[in-house]
């Protein structure tokens, strides 16, 4: 059958990686395992096969291949039997680079993601902290600024590859007072004084690295920065939707690969006098998980289509994230009783599947996390966008549908844009729209107000003035950043920065504003 999403290139290619895995992992995996790492040389095959740069842009090594190659790519790898090895070459080429390629100035793309995409360099990407977990806003590491450097301090833990790796993107507090709009992504370099690593011992995943990191007075140019100074926190999130359809690829393959293992093993063992396959229980258990498997085949195949086509899908990638995770654990469950005391033996690769795949639902956040985003999403209506993306041109339209230049001026207060409101309205589209909502901005640049939309007639008063349908609470900076496009509303929200009353009286009133940025 044809596949909305592979061509026949998409499946050449999949037989390329096929075979690499069986020459270049399958035979030396139980070393590395052994060894708790997998070998230097391993990023250089795949350098050299051109496997770390099909998601990176060419300039810079790579090919910038279709998503679905990478589907390929990382089914395949995690056919190997080691899920630590795909746990160490995802986080290098899909989450430690995924910055540097979106955001990363030209200067580090040549000294870390071109050499990252050769196998040359091995990255790392710090997030996780000892007392933080999933609260990615209430992070320690700091890093302050003085003259043309920065100097950071702080710990992380539970990086992969974070041992042994030759630089490490960290995320760091680069503005104490400011919340999720002072996070910043950095560089790091192995060998830079002050920063320091210790290798963790884990249950599972023995062949990937994972290391805690320490950072004592490290000393790092600014030019080290990713993107913007207080962006980070926004590059994670959008960067998250990535790593949890990457999760999902790679639950594709294992559980496939777990699968098939299982069956020919059914097919082998007998049991009365037949093949243990031939017991009704046994069968109908295994056609239940392949059923399962297909289902979250096909979502995460489309999450990676609505990706590929410039979308933010949040809902889907997180959807993707907890069912495949959650079904990966019952699959290795399964499946592992079927090989009964056998299952439980270390000479057994099912037995070493249960332990790897136990930390799914942990890592890139927990199966708790993922639930409570798709309530923000499916119950509290809560949407998301791009941030990586630059702002668009600033404009509006007339009542006529033609295009206009702004007549607002270029209000960067929180009073100002506040004062700015009534003249951004759409009066054409608001003509049957009346509502009343307040503004309660703390900080110098604030003050409190209160506007009343009348069919499209907007009137704004000084104070609290009455009751009012929505009330929106923040600091002036906070607000400022939203209106100017320099903070994503959904994060601040979700980062308890702006709170609002009524969360659907303020989705309604957004669509009859022109916006500033």
């Amino acid at each position: 059958m044809k596949s909305l999403y592979f061509t026949e290139e998409h499946e050449l290619f999949r037989q390329s990686v096929r075979q690499f895995v069986e020459k270049e992992i399958k035979p030396y995996g139980n070393q590395w395992e052994e060894d708790k790492k997998i070998p230097r040389e391993l990023f250089l095959k795949l350098g050299e096969q051109g496997f770390l740069g099909i998601n990176h842009e060419e300039a810079f090594g790579g090919s910038k291949a279709d998503i679905f190659y990478t589907c390929a790519y990382l089914e395949e790898l995690a056919k190997c039997d080691f899920a630590g090895v795909c746990a160490a070459i995802s986080v290098h080429q899909y989450m430690a680079t995924n910055h540097l390629a979106e955001a990363g100035s030209i200067e580090l793309k040549e000294r870390f993601l071109r050499p990252a995409i050769e196998g040359k360099k091995v990255g790392a990407i710090a997030v996780t902290e000892p007392f933080g977990g999933s609260d990615v806003q209430s992070m320690r590491t700091t890093a302050k600024r003085e003259g043309d450097h920065y100097i950071i301090n702080g710990s992380k833990t539970f990086i992969t590859n974070g041992h042994y790796c030759d630089f490490v993107v960290v995320a760091c507090k680069t503005d104490d007072k400011a919340g999720i709009n002072g996070i910043s992504l950095i560089v790091v370099e192995r060998g830079t004084e002050g920063f320091s690593s210790t290798a963790l011992k884990k249950m599972g995943w023995h062949s990937s690295d994972t290391g805690e990191l320490a950072f004592d007075n490290v000393k790092v140019p600014v030019s080290n920065l990713i993107g913007k100074e207080g962006m980070g926190f926004f590059y994670i999130m959008e960067s998250f939707q990535l790593e949890r359809l990457v999760a999902g690829i790679i639950g594709i393959g294992g559980g496939e690969h777990c699968l098939e293992e299982t069956l020919k093993y059914m097919n082998e063992r007998e049991a009365f006098g037949r093949p243990i396959k031939k017991f009704q229980v046994l069968r109908h258990e295994m056609v239940q998980l392949f059923t399962e498997l297909e289902a979250g085949k096909q979502m995460t195949y489309h999450t990676c289509w609505q990706l590929q086509n410039g979308e933010v899908p949040v809902k889907e990638a997180s959807m993707v994230k907890l069912y495949m995770t959650e079904l990966g654990n019952k699959i290795v469950d399964k499946c592992l009783q079927m090989f009964g005391g056998y299952g439980y033996m270390e000479d057994f690769p099912i037995a070493r599947a249960y332990r790897d795949a136990r930390v799914g639902t942990i890592v890139g956040g927990t199966t708790q996390i993922m639930r409570e985003i798709l309530s923000k999403i499916l119950i509290d209506d809560i949407r998301y966008k791009k941030v990586y993306s630059a702002t668009e041109e600033i404009k509006s339209t007339s009542s006529n549908g033609n295009s206009t230049e702004k007549n607002w001026g270029n209000p960067t207060t929180a009073k100002a844009i506040i004062e700015s409101i009534p003249l951004r309205i759409k009066k054409d589209k608001a003509a049957d729209y009346s509502t009343s909502f307040q503004f309660d901005i703390s900080g110098e640049t604030g003050g409190q107000f209160t506007l009343t939309i009348d069919k499209g007639n907007a009137k704004l008063e000084s104070g609290l003035v009455g009751n009012a349908d929505c009330i929106v609470t923040a600091d002036a900076k906070v607000y400022e950043d939203i209106e100017l496009g320099r903070m994503d509303p959904t994060m601040a929200f979700m980062g308890g920065q702006i709170k609002v009353t009524n969360i659907a009286a303020m989705m309604q009133f957004a669509k009859y504003f022109h916006r500033i940025s």
